[in-house]
């Protein structure tokens, strides 16, 4: 998500905080900032601004030339819009403390009522700000400690960087579900949530593990694990070029951002679920509970991938709310005169929330008396400003044009709206949400077992990668990611792909499938298995090859199918967010086999802000 670098040394810090976050620019920010020491230890000078680092660095020409230590951010906005306020470093009351963190702390808002109580003064709408005060707080003349007393506190993801006027030779990191890299010089050193910020000064560095705590000065770095024992560090050599850094390793940044999916989905449920009680909590959903209950029908509304996920949650709403609910592309809706009022529910979804249809869509929506609801991953969005309720997915930014993480992401948000409103509106059952949530907790989990076991998709797309047409079929919610596994083929490999409700083969589509032709066949939901099984066969009549996606445990489909990609064992409601992965994985290796250019496919835009 956001950047962070810190340095400690004997060279100018301002230079080498502002180059290394640059260097992590392609991760995508809206407001950056730098905090130093000034020549003479005697205060912490801290600047920071919305916008690009050109800004930052222009004001920052002539900025505590003689520091040689600090900390710099570029900020992905999640609490809070973005503005110089919202921007990090933040301090504490006293202006002892600066911090820059990543990650959410889920547990901000009582920390920051706690506070209060204490008389501390907070000026920003984030979550971090609570950090440089809650150290203030627990100080008691040693940083490391104060930090170590201080995350025993916090609940969520966190890399975070200290600084204190007091300890001026030392900064004090520690990490829980964030990345965060030591970078080891002569006479200084480096700290980074990534490694690309650190190539231009060392390759020797230090990978972070959760729970561990950081001590740092120039010529000494101590290491901690979560129960204060030391723990001795093997040094990474990096050996990758900076581009190739950029991506963690990973080829293209598409792979990176498929892998990414555990953590972005941990990410947006954090904070938003107590599965021992089957509740969901949505505490930035402003619409009251007699409104809820009124609502007697919702559009969902959306383009591209997002619609895909809109045809999930219709599934999901109509099934946990019942209430109606209608799915539009959002070019369609804006022109066809909707018959809504204001006792419907609009749903927008738009990974930018910039999205031009979309937004126009929603407004719309607005002028005919519908309540709007925002799903998007971009704080204070045009999307989201303008929407009567936002729910935000933390996704993080997304580089690849090709959306991925973004999607699942959506999914995730149309459970906890589908589960929320149940409860709200009386429908919930208690048991079945209890593991409905459970079963989303368990999710991250689930597709890193499907991202270690993908040689089966890599053998499969390394064969047919020179096929014109593919096809993909299902029932009930594997049509709906069946198209998102179409699309995503035809986006990055330009092979033609089409996604077809199995049921409808018999009424004309028959007529497509020759000996060969690929067909990708999802097999996930058990009440309909038997149908789509027929289903399969008639496509294997015509000598179609087809590779099967299906739950683990269920052995029916190897003799029907050519091969089967099993998925782990989840709730039917739940699987489109596993059964999506393979279908990523095999739109990924079919470019790369094909020799296509996956991260920026031709005549496509990551964000569509025009008709």
């Amino acid at each position: 998500m956001c950047g962070i670098v810190g340095y400690l040394g004997h060279q100018q810090a301002v230079p080498i905080l502002l180059e290394g976050l640059a260097r992590l620019e392609y991760r995508g920010y809206d407001s950056a900032g730098v905090a130093v020491l000034d020549g003479n230890d005697s205060m912490i000078q801290v600047k920071k601004q919305k916008g690009k680092l050109a800004g930052l660095k222009t004001s920052s020409n002539d900025f505590c030339l003689n520091a040689v230590c600090g900390i710099g951010h570029t900020r992905w906005a999640t609490h809070g819009r973005p503005n110089d306020v919202n921007a990090h470093p933040h301090t504490d009351c006293t202006g002892k403390f600066a911090v820059v963190h990543n990650g959410i702390i889920e547990n901000y808002m009582a920390l920051r009522d706690w506070l209060i109580s204490r008389g501390h003064v907070f000026n920003s709408e984030t979550d971090t700000e609570v950090l440089p005060h809650l150290i203030e707080e627990l100080y008691a003349g040693d940083l490391l400690e104060a930090v170590r007393r201080a995350i025993t506190k916090l609940q969520g993801s966190y890399a975070m960087v200290v600084l204190c006027l007091d300890e001026p030779g030392r900064l004090v990191a520690a990490r829980h579900d964030s990345p965060l890299v030591v970078g080891l010089g002569d006479g200084e050193n480096f700290l980074a949530s990534d490694i690309p910020a650190l190539l231009k000064h060392t390759r020797r560095t230090y990978i972070l593990e959760d729970g561990e705590v950081v001590d740092l000065t120039s010529t000494e770095v101590k290491v901690f694990n979560g129960s204060g024992d030391a723990v001795e560090k093997k040094v990474f050599e990096v050996n990758w070029e900076a581009e190739q850094a950029e991506k963690n390793g990973y080829e293209h940044f598409m792979l990176k951002e498929i892998h990414e999916q555990p953590r972005a989905l941990r990410d947006t449920l954090a904070g938003r679920i107590n599965p021992e009680v089957g509740k969901v909590i949505l505490n930035e959903i402003t619409l009251d509970e007699e409104k809820l209950k009124n609502i007697n029908k919702i559009y969902i509304t959306a383009c591209g991938t997002a619609y895909h996920a809109g045809l999930v949650g219709k599934h999901v709403m109509e099934k946990m709310a019942r209430v109606p609910v209608e799915v539009d592309i959002a070019s369609e809706l804006r022109y066809r005169n909707p018959i809504m009022d204001k006792n419907t529910l609009v749903v927008v979804i738009s990974q930018s929330g910039e999205t031009a249809d979309t937004l126009a869509a929603m407004r719309e929506a607005k002028r005919n008396g519908a309540w709007t609801l925002a799903v998007t991953n971009v704080v204070d969005s045009s999307i989201a400003r303008d929407a009567d309720d936002v729910l935000y997915t933390w996704a993080g930014p997304e580089i690849a044009v090709a959306s991925t993480k973004a999607y699942t992401t959506q999914l995730m948000a149309m459970y906890l709206l589908g589960l929320y409103m149940a409860e709200k509106r009386g429908t919930q059952n208690v048991e079945e949400a209890k593991e409905l949530l459970i079963g989303l907790r368990e999710l991250p989990d689930k597709i890193e077992t499907i991202l270690k076991n993908g040689n089966i998709i890599k053998d499969f797309a390394a064969q047919y990668c020179s096929c014109q047409s593919s096809f993909f079929i299902g029932r009930g919610l594997d049509h709906a990611v069946a198209l998102e596994g179409a699309l995503k083929l035809k986006e990055i490999s330009y092979i033609h792909a089409e996604a077809y409700a199995a049921g409808e083969l018999k009424h004309g589509t028959l007529a497509l499938i020759v000996e060969g032709v690929p067909v990708i066949a999802l097999a996930t939901q058990q009440d309909i298995i038997e149908k789509m099984i027929s289903n399969i066969k008639e496509v294997k009549a015509r000598d179609a090859t087809v590779l099967a996606l299906a739950p683990e445990g269920y052995t029916g489909l190897e003799q029907v199918v050519d091969q089967v990609a099993y998925l782990p064992q989840t709730h039917s409601l739940l699987a489109p967010v596993l059964a999506v992965v393979p279908q990523q994985l095999l739109a990924y290796y079919m470019a790369v086999e094909r020799g296509c250019e996956v991260d920026q496919p031709r005549n496509l835009a990551k964000s569509v802000t025009v008709e």
